[in-house]
């Protein structure tokens, strides 16, 4: 949504579209928008600083916790006292995975860094992982690896969306 939209207001509209079909919460809609936002953000090459801040006054998050702060919110909220739907709120791990953006110093770091946190680690590298590539960029040699694993259908909507002619070479 924000690799696709054309303002902040347009990515947080679409967001919320989106959110109502399977986050429909306030929490579920916020952190959709959040992302999308920070995803927009990132393509128009904001500072990570003009995110964080507009992120936080928009949102309300608190996205200036240390690593160690971090993976202690994230060890709290895996208590096995706490639901798996409790766990894996959009409150926790939308905020987490900015920050694992905010300190990243690449693509890949940033992934490393979010998957490091620990918790519901396949969602915030995700997240993180859009907000870093319209920042950053994918490597290129990243890109070639994950192709090989990929079938064609998925490497043709790829290729359409993103203007680049990748092939499957494993196939």
């Amino acid at each position: 949504i924000g690799f696709f939209a054309d303002s902040i207001e347009q990515a947080m509209s679409l967001a919320r579209e989106s959110a109502v079909i399977t986050h429909n919460s306030p929490g579920g809609i916020a952190g959709a928008q959040a992302i999308a936002t920070a995803v927009f953000m990132a393509k128009e090459q904001k500072s990570k600083e003009e995110i964080r801040d507009f992120i936080e006054e928009t949102f309300g998050y608190n996205l200036r916790q240390t690593h160690d702060e971090i993976r202690r919110l994230v060890n709290d909220s895996d208590s096995t006292e706490k639901t798996h739907k409790e766990r894996e709120w959009a409150e926790n791990t939308c905020p987490i995975a900015i920050m694992a953006f905010l300190y990243s110093t690449g693509y890949e770091s940033a992934l490393r860094i979010a998957i490091s946190y620990g918790g519901d680690v396949d969602t915030i590298a995700c997240m993180a992982g859009g907000i870093a590539a319209a920042y950053y960029g994918v490597p290129q040699e990243i890109i070639n690896e994950v192709a090989g694993y990929l079938p064609k259908d998925i490497i043709d909507i790829v290729n359409e969306f993103d203007g680049l002619s990748l092939e499957n070479r494993n196939t």
